[in-house]
């Protein structure tokens, strides 16, 4: 086993164990934090690190499928995991009151408030992807570590910012109503589906076209069904606040 698969599985280890750490934390003055969510966060850092170390990250730059793979366990899979496993609840749960609430202006803050905002959010995710295997890019970032590594951090964050923005499941200070989400969600699955289709006729320098088909067809149907389930999650979390609350529910609420 090689030092840098050893290392990067240690710098991935790590956030696991703070995780874990902070959960305990949490459940000494809070209700006991969800097995779920263990499972979701172990199972999206798994996701992250995947296209970032070991077999695949080897094999990404000289093989287009594998790297769309990558593509999708680090820009979608892994930030859906993660967005379900809560990281900023249970921050701000684990941390002690003068810090949360530091973290909470964070927050609030406009930038924050800009950053979140679903449109926003979907430009950077899906303007990044155009930008990435419609021009030059592409071939560069695997001829620079520094460009490589700000391409992969990009992918993350922007398809976390862009899951938390659609679906709350999380810490969520600046919300917007089902309805924008909604037709902010359609945009960029067409954005994402029109990508994926261009890139199987139009494959990125460097890339054959049999693998840019096989590479395009699997970010499509690959990338389906993963939106598949912000698109479940959104209509339900629609539904349910939709859905009439029974008196009793509406009489203790006015207790």
């Amino acid at each position: 086993m090689s030092w840098d698969l050893i290392i990067g599985g240690l710098i991935f280890a790590l956030p696991i164990l703070l995780y874990m750490v902070a959960a305990r934390v949490s459940n000494r003055n809070y209700r006991t934090w969800p097995v779920y969510r263990y499972v979701c966060w172990i199972a999206g850092m798994l996701c992250v690190g995947l296209p970032l170390i070991g077999p695949l990250a080897r094999l990404a730059p000289a093989n287009f499928t594998i790297h769309m793979l990558g593509h999708l366990l680090l820009g979608m899979l892994g930030p859906l995991l993660i967005a379900f496993s809560a990281p900023m609840t249970l921050l701000l749960r684990s941390t002690p009151l003068p810090v949360a609430r530091r973290i909470t202006r964070v927050l609030k803050s406009n930038p924050a408030r800009i950053v979140a905002h679903p449109a926003v959010a979907a430009l950077l995710n899906i303007g990044g992807l155009w930008v990435l295997y419609t021009t030059g890019l592409f071939m560069d970032m695997h001829h620079s570590l520094l460009l490589h590594i700000v391409v992969h951090f990009h992918v993350f964050a922007a398809g976390y910012i862009f899951t938390v923005s659609m679906i709350y499941v999380d810490v969520a200070p600046h919300r917007r109503s089902f309805q924008a989400r909604a037709i902010i969600l359609i945009i960029a699955i067409a954005g994402h589906g029109i990508l994926s289709k261009y890139i199987y006729a139009h494959p990125p320098d460097g890339v054959s076209s049999e693998q840019a088909k096989l590479g395009g067809m699997l970010m499509y149907y690959g990338g389906d069904a993963i939106e598949l389930i912000l698109v479940f999650w959104l209509c339900m979390q629609w539904y349910k606040s939709a859905r009439p609350r029974p008196a009793a529910s509406i009489l203790q609420a006015l207790d």
